[in-house]
């Protein structure tokens, strides 16, 4: 007799679904049992970044080339395809096909539909939170949420803090946010329920002379470091990291007060202050850095038991465990769009961490059913713009698509754009490469 473990049962319905052997009711009930697992452990960290104020479901298609440079070649999250496939054990035309790859991605999401959307997601936080205990549960914001629809411009982020707060976001931390300028991203982060946090942002000198707002004047903070939070019976301390290129990646004159870097001594001696000061269960970082940069610092740096990362997009399965001289940390990254939801449980022990189980969901709308309030909240915040949402501006016959090293089919229309506009034999686009299909 063949027996299937519940994963390729799942795994197989999809498949069949896909071939047209099963009526939509199976395809829906397999991957709502995508969301039902066991609980694990003491602790429940609940992880999203680079929303893009997507708050809407949106098709997103990942990259079908991912380059990797030295100690990054060929490893995580540089394997797209099928290269991917075989690395985490994914079969062809199931949902984890479709979310975390490019193959069949027309075929798949004319099946599967689209993903993300703030209403959807809602709905699975919610859920995960009361399932394992909200007073044992945190969701942290890894950043690039104000910044990446019209609505989010015209609002100046405030949009989107909202949704956050409706999301019940407790930790954040930030990239393009700083774009809307210091006055605004400090009303913003007044406006929030969240904690933001950047131990690496730093007030010039002089910004310091002139007596510019700093968290600590002393320090030069110009952001709140790090805050400690009580899970159930457990304390663990969070510190923020945000994009240490800012003013490289984004205008220099709205970020002309602060001061951005890496900074990995600074960040071991607040690790190494937090150890001995407050004496946690475990430590994370919150990180804007982009995924090869986390891997790198997780190698140098010691005492951090996780990274949850951000900023290059990347929609890694599972954690990569990063050794170094205190031991290991584990470092992941949740993709982007609003199109996944990272689940990390933790077990302690007498010693600190003992065990982690990590999931990356994909937030498929077609399954989770609509939170009625955010629901209510996107259609009143958008109907003060519902004229210039609902302008045509054309229509696409074929994919189009920015996500990948260098260029997608999006980028070719708007060069050929350009080419036509301005009469121009060539046109370059700075490859900017992230954004919904």
């Amino acid at each position: 007799m063949l027996h299937l473990t519940r994963r390729e049962f799942i795994q197989t319905l999809a498949a069949a679904s896909v071939a047209g052997l099963l009526p939509s009711p199976a395809l829906s009930d397999s991957l709502q049992s995508f969301y039902n697992f066991d609980n694990f452990g003491d602790v429940r960290l609940l992880h999203i970044t680079d929303t893009h104020a997507q708050l809407n479901p949106v098709f997103y298609r990942e990259p079908h080339l991912n380059i990797g440079v030295g100690f990054a070649s060929g490893a995580p999250p540089h394997l797209v395809g099928k290269a991917l496939f075989d690395f985490y054990g994914i079969h062809a035309l199931s949902p984890q096909a479709y979310a975390f790859t490019y193959l069949d991605f027309t075929e798949l999401a004319e099946r599967y539909g689209k993903v993300g959307g703030y209403a959807h997601l809602k709905t699975l936080v919610d859920r995960l939170r009361q399932d394992f205990g909200s007073e044992k549960t945190l969701l942290l914001d890894g950043g690039d949420s104000w910044q990446g629809s019209g609505t989010a411009l015209w609002t100046q982020g405030t949009e989107m803090v909202e949704a956050n707060n409706l999301l019940g976001v407790d930790v954040s931390t930030g990239h393009w946010e700083f774009t809307y300028t210091p006055d605004i991203v400090r009303k913003n982060i007044e406006l929030s329920n969240s904690t933001f946090l950047a131990q690496n942002i730093f007030l010039t000198e002089d910004a310091l002379f002139d007596e510019k707002p700093a968290y600590d004047e002393f320090t030069g903070h110009a952001f709140q470091p790090y805050s400690m939070h009580t899970l159930g019976s457990h304390d663990i301390a969070v510190i923020g990291q945000a994009f240490p290129y800012t003013p490289i990646a984004n205008p220099r004159r709205n970020v002309e007060d602060w001061s951005f870097g890496i900074r990995a001594q600074e960040l071991q001696e607040l690790i190494d202050k937090i150890r001995s000061d407050d004496s946690p269960d475990a430590i994370v970082l919150l990180s804007h850095n982009g995924m090869d940069v986390d891997v790198k610092l997780a190698s140098i740096v010691t005492g951090l038991d996780v990274i949850l990362g951000g900023h290059t997009h990347d929609a890694v399965p599972a954690p990569v465990h990063v050794e170094n001289d205190g031991g290991a940390t584990l470092v992941t990254n949740a993709g982007a769009s609003g199109k996944f939801l990272g689940v990390m449980d933790i077990a302690f022990g007498n010693a600190g961490v003992r065990d982690i189980r990590y999931r990356l969901l994909p937030i498929f709308a077609s399954v989770l059913d609509p939170d009625p309030q955010m629901t209510g909240f996107i259609a009143e915040s958008r109907s003060h713009f519902a004229e210039r949402l609902d302008e045509k501006l054309a229509v696409s016959e074929s994919l189009l698509y920015r996500r990948g090293n260098f260029n997608g089919t999006f980028d070719e229309v708007i060069c050929s754009a350009l080419r036509k506009a301005g009469g121009a034999e060539i046109a370059l686009s700075p490859g900017f490469r992230w954004g919904s299909s």
